[in-house]
């Protein structure tokens, strides 16, 4: 009709559509309207690019709040909804436990995953990823002050350097003060009485998930899910070691520029750099 309107008296076309005229008049003040979300779409569109699709609402109303743009959260989910923008999920993972094999240690740690200060709390697990007939394997520790990877060592083999290599990184981090806990599952590299001894000489505490209950460690859990569905489930990759390569880039990524709602809206780095500097 808006066409038409050209050749044929708008009153005659409104009777042929059969339409009131002022719904008529309401649409064409709507086509004259421009989109006073067209910007924020734009920014919308350039941060979930950014961040490789790993970004849902909460986090790009959260980058949002970073740039000083005040948008409500809604609204962003709803122009998300309408630009076709949506995050990812997890999958299962790898389970060490092969039995009593050393010895356990108890659950000091108690599903109390808030610290106070850096280097108070670790917790630490092996994550397993099979790609192009070959497997990884993961080894990180968590610092919960911030859920910042202070560690990590990547090996094609579950074997106990992969675990012993992450440990001789993470003490880098320690001063003389500092005596943290160290949480972890079951699995049988923390077993072990070389990696008991390890943590005795440098002043840490172990601490074990109960068995079969993997809530007892939900912050690496948690950091293992995201990893998979912010990369691997995200990204092609030309063989093992291209794949190697990103996932050392999405470590750097998450501690360096990925934004967490209970860090104020920063990454793991700034946030830990901001409230030690403050």
């Amino acid at each position: 009709m808006y066409e038409l309107r050209l050749n044929f008296p708008v009153k005659e076309l409104i009777k042929v559509a059969g339409i009131a005229r002022s719904t008529y008049y309401y649409q064409i003040n709507s086509f004259k309207k421009t989109d006073k979300y067209n910007e924020i779409k734009i920014l919308i569109q350039a941060i979930y690019d950014e961040h490789k699709g790993r970004y849902g609402y909460r986090r790009i109303h959260l980058e949002l709040r970073n740039r000083n743009i005040i948008i409500n959260h809604k609204t962003v989910q709803r122009l998300m909804k309408e630009l076709g923008l949506k995050s990812m999920v997890r999958v299962k993972k790898y389970r060490s436990y092969k039995g009593n094999v050393g010895k356990i240690a108890p659950n000091l740690l108690n599903r109390n995953f808030q610290a106070s200060k850096p280097n108070e709390k670790w917790v630490t697990d092996v994550t397993e990823f099979q790609l192009f007939g070959q497997k990884l394997y993961l080894s990180p520790v968590l610092d919960l002050y911030n859920g910042e990877i202070i560690a990590y060592n990547i090996e094609h083999r579950p074997v106990f350097s992969l675990v012993s290599k992450m440990l001789d990184q993470a003490f880098t981090h320690l001063t003389a003060e500092d005596a943290p806990i160290l949480h972890s599952d079951q699995g049988w590299h923390y077993q072990m009485k070389q990696y008991r001894n390890t943590l005795r000489k440098h002043g840490i505490t172990q601490s074990m998930s109960r068995k079969g209950n993997c809530l007892d460690n939900a912050v690496i859990e948690n950091f293992f899910g995201l990893l998979k569905s912010e990369l691997v489930y995200l990204s092609d990759f030309k063989n093992i070691e291209h794949f190697k390569r990103e996932l050392e880039n999405y470590i750097n990524y998450y501690n360096h520029k990925r934004i967490k709602a209970n860090l104020n809206g920063q990454s793991p780095v700034n946030y830990r750099v901001q409230t030690l500097a403050a």
